[in-house]
C-alpha cells in the first residue's frame, strides 16, 4: 500500500503544474497568488477543461518564468519517458522478447522476464546498475536542453533538422500533442503499475469490457 500511495504522489507532483486559471467568480476576491499564476494562462499546455491545476502549489506567488520553464521541461520528459514506458509495458504483455540472454553469468535469458514492474525480480544487480548509468549518461551528455529554446527542445542543433522544416504554428501544434499524450501516459503507466501491485490485472478496462489480458 505504501508503494502504491508512493506512485500515486509521483505521479501527481510531476503533472500538477500546467493547466489555464479558469475564470474566477463574480463577487470573489482573487488571492495574490492566483493573480500571479495568471501570468502563465498563455503557456503551451494551459487550457480546459481542468482550468489552473496546480494542487502542490509549485507555481506559488514568488513563481517566475525561470521556474515554470524548469517545472515544463520535467514534466515533458516525464511525459516522454511515460510514452516509451507504456510501448514497452505493452509489448512485452504480448509476450514479445529479445532473443538470447539478459546475464550469462546468472543463466538468465530474456525470455525468462515477465512484464512490468516484475521484471525486476529477474534482473540482475549489475544489469540495475547498468540501466542506472546508462540513463546518466543520456541524461548529462545527449538529452541536453538546448540554450535559448523552449522547455523540452532537444533536436540535432546542426541543420538540417525535420523540426525545422515545420512552420511556427506546426510545431506549436505538435508540441501541444506530446504535451497532452505525455501527460495521459504519466496517468497511464502509474494506473498500469498500481493495479500490477493491487491485483495482478493491469490492463483492468480489458477485464471489465470482458476481453482479459493474460497478464505473467
Amino acid at each position: 500500500k505504501m508503494f502504491t500511495k508512493a506512485l500515486a504522489f509521483a505521479a501527481v507532483a510531476g503533472m500538477a503544474s500546467a493547466f489555464v486559471p479558469a475564470a474566477p467568480m463574480k463577487g470573489v476576491a482573487v488571492s495574490k497568488s492566483s493573480m500571479q499564476m495568471s501570468a502563465f494562462a498563455d503557456e503551451l499546455g494551459a487550457q480546459p477543461p481542468l482550468g489552473f491545476f496546480d494542487p502542490l502549489g509549485m507555481l506559488n506567488e514568488n513563481a517566475d518564468q525561470e521556474r515554470f520553464d524548469r517545472l515544463r521541461y520535467v514534466e515533458i520528459k516525464h511525459g516522454r519517458i511515460s510514452m516509451l514506458a507504456i510501448l514497452g509495458h505493452i509489448v512485452t504483455a504480448a509476450g514479445l522478447r529479445l532473443p538470447g540472454y539478459l546475464s550469462l553469468s546468472e543463466g538468465v535469458k530474456f525470455s525468462d522476464v515477465p512484464a512490468g514492474l516484475a521484471a525486476f525480480s529477474k534482473v540482475p544487480s549489475a544489469g540495475i546498475a547498468q540501466i542506472v548509468a546508462f540513463v546518466g549518461l543520456l541524461e548529462l551528455f545527449v538529452m541536453v536542453q538546448r540554450e535559448g529554446s523552449f522547455p523540452g527542445d532537444m533536436t540535432n542543433p546542426a541543420p538540417p533538422s525535420a523540426w525545422d522544416a515545420f512552420d511556427e504554428e506546426t510545431q506549436y501544434k505538435k508540441r501541444a500533442i506530446e504535451l497532452n499524450n505525455g501527460r495521459a501516459a504519466q496517468m497511464g503507466i502509474l494506473a498500469l503499475m498500481v493495479h500490477e501491485k493491487l491485483n495482478n490485472d493491469p490492463y483492468i478496462i480489458n477485464s471489465l469490457a470482458g476481453f482479459p489480458v493474460a497478464f505473467n
